[in-house]
């Protein structure tokens, strides 16, 4: 099995403990777990450096230079899956709720593919 990171939007800094953000641009932090096939070898919070100031294709570089192969999240817009998709980051949205559950439905094959963004916010998540 391969070591991979994980990077999860998360809404507060309490870890694998916190709650799962509904949009990756805007959350201000990241859950970043370090995983060997399904197992949690550890995780650290790490703070949205662009967190107030969401700028198109500036997260996707952001998380790759985290070191991570995935990020789950609620809610992207299109154009954002495309620019991780560009970088080698698969990219899974829809996730809702506590971030260890998150991960561990990722991990168990539960969470997969893309549900388009459907938040509604003052700068769109693009292609609404």
């Amino acid at each position: 099995m391969s070591t991979r990171q994980i990077a999860i939007a998360a809404q507060d800094d309490r870890g694998l403990e916190g709650e799962v953000s509904q949009h990756f641009g805007r959350c201000p932090f990241y859950v970043l777990a370090k995983v060997d096939g399904s197992t949690v070898l550890d995780s650290e919070v790490r703070t949205n450096l662009h967190y107030g100031n969401h700028q198109p294709g500036m997260m996707p570089a952001f998380i790759k230079d985290m070191g991570a192969d995935v990020i789950l999240a609620g809610g992207m817009g299109p154009r954002a899956i495309a620019l991780f998709s560009q970088m080698g980051i698969e990219v899974a949205t829809g996730a809702v709720g506590r971030v260890g559950a998150v991960l561990e439905a990722y991990l168990d094959g539960r969470i997969r593919g893309i549900v388009p963004c459907a938040h509604d916010h003052e700068d769109s998540c693009g292609g609404h």
